[in-house]
């Protein structure tokens, strides 16, 4: 019969000394928590932490009856990006690819990096798909859709006083 290793020993499942509890939970905030709690699951469930997904930064805003869209896109090229109108929603679309190689000193270094992204956004009621353009300039996307006027007028909302709780 042969010995068991240390980490045959381990029960399955989370307990206080897998990796998710290692740290004091009082230091970390909510995201951070999350976070951590998701690459151990992946890691459990055997899938890789960085699985190629990862979003732009996207800025959406409106100006002069235009709704803009903003798409942060380092390194990527224009023919790497698409960009479609469906029913309501904006979709952006690509894949970066980014290989490096390194020969110094009689040593080679080859990094490959690969990461898929989809955002998709909605669009106002009446936004006018068939006037949209999209302009790709230094990584930098921006998508301008013709929207009709919102309007922009605040409404007050009154505040009903409510019979006081009996104790």
């Amino acid at each position: 019969m042969t010995e068991l290793t240390k980490a045959e020993k381990q029960p399955l499942g989370l307990g206080f000394d897998s990796p998710l509890f290692r740290s004091s939970l009082f230091h970390l905030n909510p995201f951070g928590l999350m976070r951590q709690f998701a690459e151990e699951m992946d890691r459990t469930l055997g899938a890789p932490a960085n699985s190629g997904m990862w979003a732009p930064a996207v800025e959406v805003k409106e100006s002069n009856g235009n709704l803009i869209v903003t798409a942060e896109l380092p390194g990527l090229k224009k023919e790497e990006v698409k960009v479609t109108i469906t029913g309501d929603q904006l979709c952006l679309e690509g894949e970066r690819k980014e290989q490096k190689e390194e020969k110094k000193n009689g040593s080679y270094r080859s990094e490959r990096s690969y990461g898929h992204f989809y955002r998709a956004l909605p669009l106002p009621k009446g936004a006018k798909a068939d006037q949209a353009t999209a302009r790709f300039t230094d990584g930098l996307l921006e998508i301008t859709v013709p929207v009709p006027a919102l309007d922009a007028a605040a409404q007050t909302v009154p505040i009903i006083d409510s019979p006081k709780a009996k104790v």
